[in-house]
């Protein structure tokens, strides 16, 4: 009797059991709010302090997440004695300049996802850490999720055979009537850093060494992408076909194909979700659950892996190490070069 393959289950540790860490907030917007509550319902960790360009602002956050410091700056966070990381949470367009902030002041830190506006200032950043010996972790959440664990081990048995393609989406209805900073340049808005970066680091994730990217896009009036379509060529032959957009919801949803058999991520892939093994012959051959408390939950999983590279005296983590992290903004230059978009001051 033939073996029905089954899928390995995640290797992932449970978020509530890394060290705690006293967290330091730049910039509290609304993912910011999102990675105050993960710290502070899913992990041993709290929110020791906010800074914002409004004081009032950071007062009304601290006390929504536990009841830190405010400040009136972002200086005086990195400044604090009682800030064991710092979590940068501003627009890309200022991603270089705050991290480089809290780099300097001797800081680890965590800098939401897209890294910074392009390649080279992500080496800016990274540089800076290394000559200080300090900890840096691009936040892109998904990579530290139990799901995306899974794929990285089905894709590394070569349970799936030869791979073929992975194909991933990820639109969302944000322009014209969503957030400001999505449409202005100077902010480094566009579908692409925000929303197609979450594509782009799932395809690389699985393709490993890119050879060739093929991207066209759709522009705004003032200049940024309002949706792309990206063709990525690995090493191996295998190619990625992704999609963003901000002006509509997409089925966001992913799959990787092999030879054998292909995995299927389901919506929303980046979020905790299931996965679906599927035979050639269409057979549903096992499934993975991998479903959490949404995405409040999900987000604690970024803040545990600080806390347990901090304890291991790592200055980068092993599932996003700096390298990587680069090499995704090269593959994002990229595709703004085919597509014609450049921001501000790069």
């Amino acid at each position: 009797m033939a073996v029905v393959p089954r899928l390995p289950a995640p290797r992932t540790p449970d978020p509530r059991d890394a060290p705690p860490l006293r967290w330091g907030v730049i910039a509290p917007g609304s993912i910011a709010e999102g990675f105050a509550a993960a710290v502070r319902h899913g992990t041993s960790g709290t929110v020791a302090a906010a800074g914002s360009r409004s004081l009032e602002r950071a007062r009304a956050f601290v006390e929504r997440h536990g009841g830190g410091t405010a400040y009136g700056s972002y200086e005086e966070v990195v400044a604090d004695p009682a800030v064991d990381a710092v979590y940068v949470a501003s627009p890309h367009s200022h991603h270089l300049e705050h991290a480089l902030l809290a780099v300097e002041a001797g800081k680890p830190v965590l800098v939401e996802k897209a890294f910074t506006r392009n390649a080279g200032e992500a080496r800016q950043v990274l540089a800076a850490a290394d000559a200080r010996g300090g900890f840096v972790l691009e936040a892109m959440w998904s990579r530290f999720l139990p799901h995306y664990d899974v794929v990285r081990q089905v894709v590394e048995s070569g349970l799936l055979g030869e791979l073929v393609e992975v194909t991933a989406d990820h639109g969302q209805g944000l322009y014209p009537e969503g957030p400001a900073r999505l449409a202005l340049p100077a902010l480094a808005g566009g579908a692409l850093l925000d929303l197609g970066v979450y594509p782009v680091s799932f395809a690389a994730m699985v393709l490993g060494a890119v050879d060739s990217v093929v991207a066209v896009g759709r522009l705004t009036e003032l200049g940024v992408d309002a949706g792309d379509t990206i063709v990525l060529r690995g090493a191996t032959g295998a190619e990625g076909r992704l999609g963003t957009t901000m002006l509509a919801p997409t089925a966001c949803r992913a799959s990787v194909v092999g030879t054998r058999a292909r995995l299927e991520v389901a919506g929303t892939f980046y979020q905790p979700t299931s996965l679906r093994l599927v035979g050639r012959d269409g057979e549903v051959l096992d499934g993975y659950d991998g479903s959490l408390d949404g995405e409040v939950r999900g987000l604690s999983f970024e803040a545990a892996e600080v806390a347990r590279c901090l304890a291991d005296g790592r200055q980068e983590s092993p599932l996003l190490p700096w390298s990587e992290t680069v090499r995704v903004m090269e593959l994002l230059d990229e595709v703004r070069r085919q597509v014609g978009v450049s921001y501000p001051g790069e």
